[in-house]
């Protein structure tokens, strides 16, 4: 994935190949030092909606695949004519809901085998052909 430092099992990338050559010890010390940087920070907060009967907070993000409302635990899409700067508090624990409900389950579901069914083969009696034996021809002495 392109030039990096490790150190131990720590590494930390560099920003051009030529810093493979460049780079002194105080400069990688320091790359150590700061944190590492993941792939992608996590969705940014657009606004607060409000509180859900239960007191949680209910928030609208700006994700991957657009915005959404997320209550911290069911993150559900806003639909086509929903509109990120006007969603209420009662739409977004609508479609909170709606996702809730079409959430798969925790429990694993147990693989049904289906049974050979115990019907008694019946075997066909084969007809033995007779086989006949050749008789050599033989040959007339002239």
């Amino acid at each position: 994935y392109g030039p990096y430092l490790k150190k131990g099992t720590d590494s930390r990338s560099l920003q051009t190949e030529d810093q493979l050559f460049s780079v002194t010890l105080e400069q990688a010390l320091a790359l150590f030092k700061e944190p590492k940087r993941g792939r992608k920070a996590s969705a940014a907060v657009l606004r607060e909606v409000g509180e859900d009967p239960d007191g949680t907070m209910i928030v609208l993000k700006d994700g991957r695949f657009g915005p959404y409302v997320t209550d911290g635990e069911i993150n559900a899409s806003l639909r086509v004519g929903d509109d990120p700067k006007t969603v209420t508090v009662e739409r977004a624990l609508e479609l909170i809901q709606i996702r809730r409900e079409k959430a798969p389950t925790t429990r694993k579901k147990k693989a049904t085998k289906k049974k050979a069914s115990k019907k008694k083969a019946t075997k066909k009696k084969v007809a033995k052909k007779k086989t006949t034996k050749k008789k050599a021809a033989t040959k007339k002495k002239s």
